[in-house]
């Protein structure tokens, strides 16, 4: 079983080939191949962390699409003061499906 942990918007993610995983917003059309940088690479029993090493290693992914996550409401209050503030954000991210680890 081969699979990687990649960099991926400030977060790490574990992909293997067939993965569907959801990044923060990259700036690549649909269809477009795009390369996601390896941290950590498990080839059956051998672990690669070597930096020279995983820098050979290519993860390359297909981009999906574009979509919003879930709306989170961020609220602030105060007692006895009136202040009260309500916020909302969805955040853009973009699918992609991992299509080869070399």
């Amino acid at each position: 079983m081969v699979y990687a942990v990649v960099r991926a918007g400030g977060r790490q993610e574990k992909v293997e080939v067939g993965t569907i995983v959801q990044l923060d917003r990259v700036q690549a059309a649909q269809g477009e191949k795009i390369e996601l940088p390896a941290v950590l690479l498990v080839d059956g029993a051998t672990v690669t962390t070597d930096a020279d090493k995983l820098a050979k290693v290519k993860v390359t992914a297909e981009v999906l699409g574009d979509l919003r996550g879930p709306k989170i409401i961020i609220q602030k209050y105060k007692n006895k003061t009136g202040y009260k503030k309500r916020q909302g954000h969805r955040q853009d991210l973009t699918r992609v499906k991992i299509t080869g680890i070399k």
